[in-house]
């Protein structure tokens, strides 16, 4: 598999917790939905260690006036959930990012075709050139849904280098997608799976995500 974006699947014993629980068939809709809401915690922190930009200051403690570091507030950060499944990870993710604006962007898949169409856009026409932007998807399969999303964000003048998506679980054929076309993108999953079956499906994967974390 020939790959030139970077994908990062961090070592953290709760990112392979929740996974475990996540990818356990007998797990029942609330705790999938918590295992999710963990997942979109750990990564979304991971995915931010060098991606939010920072501004030097001062401040004034009980004793003195010290340096100090501040994520810059003049620098917008988007965090876009691919409905349905990506709103499992959005109460993990806003608990890291509190103050990002958060945009729906609705993607349904053709169970039969695999075609992927877009059914809800709340994306801006044009976002600040300088946005930081946080994609959640949680199945990274065909690459369908999270291409389609790429490119509604980049025409609307999003850099890719400034785009983080978190994922759970992500398969080959995304990735290699995503690489062609986006080589500076970044990508963090909890786990990359070996392939996807007839109907499209990630192997052993964890079953739709959107169903499961629903109950529906």
């Amino acid at each position: 598999m020939s790959i030139q974006l970077r994908v990062y699947v961090p070592e953290h014993p709760l990112i392979k917790h929740w996974l475990a629980v996540a990818r356990d068939a007998n797990t029942p809709p609330v705790l999938f939905k918590s295992a999710m809401t963990e997942l979109g915690r750990w990564l979304t922190y991971e995915a931010t260690r060098t991606w939010l930009p920072t501004m030097e200051t001062k401040v004034q403690t009980p004793l003195t006036e010290c340096d100090a570091t501040l994520v810059n507030p003049e620098v917008p950060i988007g965090v876009i959930p691919i409905l349905r499944a990506g709103l499992a990870l959005l109460d993990g993710a806003q608990t890291i990012l509190p103050i990002a604006s958060t945009y729906h962007l609705g993607l349904v898949r053709n169970e039969e075709t695999l075609e992927v169409n877009c059914y809800l856009n709340k994306l801006p026409e044009k976002f600040h050139p300088e946005i930081r932007v946080l994609i959640l998807e949680p199945m990274l399969a065909t690459g369908g849904s999270i291409m389609m999303a790429m490119k509604e964000l980049t025409n609307r003048g999003v850099d890719a280098a400034f785009i983080r998506i978190i994922s759970v679980v992500a398969a080959p054929p995304a990735l290699q997608k995503l690489s062609a076309e986006y080589p500076n993108l970044n990508i963090y999953t909890a786990i990359i799976d070996e392939g996807l079956n007839s109907k499209g499906y990630i192997v052993p994967g964890l079953g739709d995500a959107g169903d499961r974390a629903f109950g529906t």
